[in-house]
């Protein structure tokens, strides 16, 4: 059975990077912008990874620019932007797509794996980012497409997704799921 392990990713540099480095240990994987009404979540997410990387956790972050074009920048200007304006201390690594023909096999497994479950009618802010989806990004509207940045996988300590998180996602859901594999 496939795992995240057997991906290797690019960092800023350019170098290469196996995740079988991960191996063991619970992974969240986000596609990240530095213009996105979700880019506030960094701070969020840097919270998560001081309070559980000593725990094990570890957090990787994929700048992305397929929705509206909220990644123009090179990868090491999206690294520096998290790191200067949010404290961003996790690895992120290179831009790369995440949907389409195009898609880096990392999120074409990661989407096989943890499909998308639908938006959450009774949500307003699921509601809000359908509407956002529809009209920014229409082609990824239906099927398991990354919907939008900050789309969240929750990894295991075997490489296997636990959980898939839409950017609306509350980070207390969120929490609480890591909390569970630690």
């Amino acid at each position: 059975m496939p795992t995240i392990y057997d991906f290797t990713v690019t960092r800023t540099s350019g170098e290469r990077f196996p995740l079988y480095q991960y191996e063991g240990k619970p992974v969240l994987i986000v596609n990240t912008a530095s213009k996105c009404k979700y880019t506030h979540q960094f701070d969020d997410i840097q919270k998560l990874y001081d309070e559980y990387k000593d725990q094990g956790l570890q957090i990787i972050g994929f700048p992305c620019n397929q929705f509206a074009e909220q990644e123009p920048g090179s990868s090491a200007e999206a690294e520096s932007f998290c790191q200067i304006n949010y404290g961003v201390k996790f690895p992120m690594f290179a831009k790369l797509d995440v949907n389409g023909e195009t898609a880096h096999p990392l999120y074409d497994f990661l989407k096989k794996s943890g499909p998308f479950a639908g938006f959450d009618e009774s949500d307003i802010q699921a509601k809000l980012l359908k509407l956002m989806v529809a009209d920014k990004a229409p082609e990824w509207l239906h099927g398991d497409a990354i919907k939008w940045n900050f789309t969240k996988f929750l990894i295991d300590a075997e490489g296997q997704v636990v959980r898939r998180f839409e950017p609306v996602a509350p980070m207390d859901e969120i929490k609480a799921s890591i909390q569970e594999l630690l």
